[in-house]
């Protein structure tokens, strides 16, 4: 089951990443060549950004492959570095939750008030579903 999730996250970051790139592409064509820019263009950029980066963050935990520091790793016997390894975990979870816990009431408000984007009129609450999604996952 975690490698699903795990796949699905990935892909679905890859996914969001790939379709930012291509809009910042299709922008600077229309702009150099035809002088025309792409309205909306850096909400788009934005919102793209937040679901690759928030989306794979579950992808990253669950396949293990954060980056790691590993200076003491060589020095260390091996339960110590399990040991490690487990406060690391038991503090990134403990960071996440806590941003979890504090986002969600912003979250609610601006999605209670309605908030848009300045160009596109964008529903702001669509940056933050990848966002707590991420941060849940």
């Amino acid at each position: 089951m975690v490698p699903f999730f795990a796949r699905l996250f990935g892909y679905l970051a890859a996914f969001f990443l790939t379709a930012t790139m291509m809009v910042t592409v299709a922008d600077v064509f229309l702009r150099t060549f035809f002088g025309y820019p792409m309205r909306g263009v850096l909400e788009l950029v934005e919102l793209g950004l937040a679901c690759t980066i928030f989306l794979a963050l579950p992808a990253v935990f669950l396949r293990d492959e954060h980056l790691v520091v590993d200076v003491i790793d060589h020095l260390a016997k091996k339960p110590v570095v399990r040991l490690l390894d487990l406060a690391g975990a038991i503090v990134s979870l403990v960071v996440l939750a806590v941003m979890l816990w504090q986002m969600v009431p912003l979250a609610r408000t601006m999605h209670e008030f309605g908030d848009v984007t300045s160009d596109l009129s964008l529903p702001k609450i669509w940056y933050w579903v990848p966002v707590l999604l991420g941060l849940f996952a």
